[in-house]
């Protein structure tokens, strides 16, 4: 199987992102030189996706952790290090504010700091920075072989939950492959999987309005993958359910609460909605980093609103009135009992009513 560009490379110490907001007809890298780049990057949704959000958030810290004039500013004090580290993992939390993926990964780091510290009371200070960067670097390997797990425990519940149909149609919605992760995919990883196991009949991408990170993105994906695949206009989706078999719907998410709400992609609810009607198992691909045990219910998940001009123009080209406003929300919260096939994640696949119990377990 050909693999897509990676969203992320680190060659000989330096970052680099794929700039996907030049996709599909150019394949560009940009360097990403510390917190700052990493910031905009998220910002400007030139690198997307809950858990590439968060490793490059992270790598973003170990860049500034390779720099003379940035390490000079500790005067070798561990305490001051750890303030740094503190105060960028907040400023970056802060560039799309509704994935938690970068948030418990900084809280994770920041922890795993003070845990070095305590068991290694000799540690030097250089030691600590080097011990900090490879942390950080190996969160990318770490997201690999999670999102591997999600495929294979997706794929297998799929199988065995179906009505004795050899493959299977897939709808997915958004972009949550490689482009999104450090590699493989979550939802798509598991569309890969069904693909891998000759379990896959066709996948069906929606365009994913008003970003189109589903015909920029997850198109691109599964053609370079020669996966049979079909594109759609996001107002398909009930007709292609009414006129299709349609087995599954498998989508990412930004944010689970510990009900199972859960916060993607804007247009996820009415697919789910839809779903239900057709009485087609609806499935959440997720990280155990992407699940928020801290918020109750979807209400209290904050919803990040972006700019009117992503409405109002495609490829810088103006599609509405210049004057016309619009509301923009980038996610929308999917109620946990229309998540009717399941969380899939790297632990097995849960239901959204025993989540807090398998995870508490």
């Amino acid at each position: 199987m050909t693999m897509v560009a990676e969203s992320i490379i680190v060659k000989d110490d330096q970052i680099f992102i794929l700039n996907q907001l030049l996709l599909p007809t150019k394949v560009s890298y940009e360097h990403i030189d510390g917190v700052n780049d990493a910031w905009n990057a998220i910002h400007q949704m030139k690198i997307r996706g809950a858990p590439a959000i968060a490793i490059i958030g992270l790598l973003g810290v170990s860049v500034e952790l390779s720099k003379n004039d940035i390490l000079n500013q500790f005067d070798r004090q561990p305490d001051r290090l750890y303030e740094f580290i503190k105060q960028k993992a907040e400023y970056l939390c802060q560039s799309r504010p509704t994935a938690v993926n970068i948030r418990k990964e900084f809280n994770e780091l920041l922890n795993f700091i003070q845990q070095k510290q305590k068991n290694e009371t000799n540690l030097s200070f250089d030691l600590l920075i080097d011990s900090i960067r490879k942390y950080c670097h190996g969160i990318m390997e770490k997201d690999r072989m999670i999102n591997r797990k999600i495929g294979e425990h997706g794929c297998d519940h799929i199988r065995k939950n179906s009505d004795e149909r050899c493959r299977f149609n897939i709808l997915t919605h958004c972009n949550t492959g490689s482009l999104a992760t450090a590699g493989y995919g979550t939802a798509l990883g598991v569309i890969r999987q069904l693909h891998s196991n000759g379990l896959l009949e066709r996948a069906y991408c929606t365009e994913t309005r008003p970003y189109n990170q589903g015909s920029r993105l997850t198109a691109w994906e599964l053609l370079t993958d020669n996966i049979p695949s079909t594109l759609i206009c996001d107002n398909m989706v009930a007709w292609l359910m009414a006129s299709k078999k349609i087995d599954a719907i498998i989508v990412g998410a930004d944010r689970v609460v510990a009900n199972g709400d859960t916060a993607n992609k804007i247009g996820t609810y009415q697919i789910a909605i839809l779903a239900k009607h057709f009485s087609i198992p609806f499935y959440v691909a997720s990280p155990m980093s992407t699940i928020d045990l801290s918020i109750n219910d979807g209400s209290k998940i904050p919803i990040e609103e972006r700019s009117d001009l992503e409405m109002k123009s495609i490829c810088s080209i103006q599609i509405a009135p210049a004057e016309m406003t619009c509301w923009n929300p980038a996610f929308d919260i999917t109620p946990a009992e229309l998540i009717t096939g399941g969380i899939i994640t790297e632990h097995g696949v849960i239901n959204p009513d025993q989540l807090m119990e398998k995870i508490l377990q």
